[in-house]
């Protein structure tokens, strides 16, 4: 990744009964949406800032495998499952593709809309799954690391994963950790 990435908006989290995390990011991306729409829902795209996608069938009940490819110098993934299957819960072209896959990932949403005239777009993502605070914490980073990826990627500088290191996903976990107490809480 380039020295001085593009400032990628904090996510943010909801927690129902404990556990039900929504995690939602609003990333206004100066790139026309068809150049967004590659990355977010083509196996040639995906690779480049998030994850293979092997078989990634582009249509409604679609089959779909997603293998996270960042290790560390050590070997280790990051925290979570490395490979998760599952199928595509919404599909409409350009527009929205949707995943649902294994437990720790649950659905992972990105919804496209044209921004201004200028060719941006703005993507509006969201993250449902069932864990624990940690797991949550982790989340929050890996996205946010992946949406920086993606900024790059867009710039047409895409992942190098063999130089993938866990410290810049450490330091968003720790930014997230601090800001938890001002997030809104949800009960029954």
């Amino acid at each position: 990744m380039s020295e001085t990435p593009r400032e990628i908006p904090r996510g943010r989290c909801e927690t129902h009964d404990g556990t039900l995390h929504h995690l939602r990011y609003v990333i206004d991306l100066p790139h026309p949406m068809i150049r967004v729409w590659a990355a977010v829902a083509t196996p040639e795209g995906l690779p480049q800032w998030l994850c293979e996608a092997d078989p990634l069938e582009p249509r409604l009940g679609g089959a779909v495998t997603l293998r996270w490819l960042a290790v560390s110098d050590q070997g280790a993934p990051p925290p979570g499952d490395t490979v998760v299957s599952g199928r595509v819960t919404a599909w409409d072209p350009e527009y929205v593709a949707e995943y649902t896959v294994g437990p720790s990932h649950g659905r992972i949403r990105f919804h496209l809309e044209p921004a201004g005239g200028g060719g941006s777009t703005v993507l509006r993502f969201t993250n449902e799954f069932r864990g624990t605070r940690e797991e949550k914490l982790d989340a929050l980073a890996g996205w946010h690391d992946h949406f920086e990826r993606l900024d790059e990627a867009l710039e047409g500088r895409p992942t190098d994963w063999r130089s993938w290191t866990p410290e810049r996903r450490q330091h968003l976990r720790d930014l997230y950790e601090r800001d938890e107490a001002r997030w809104p809480r949800w009960e029954p």
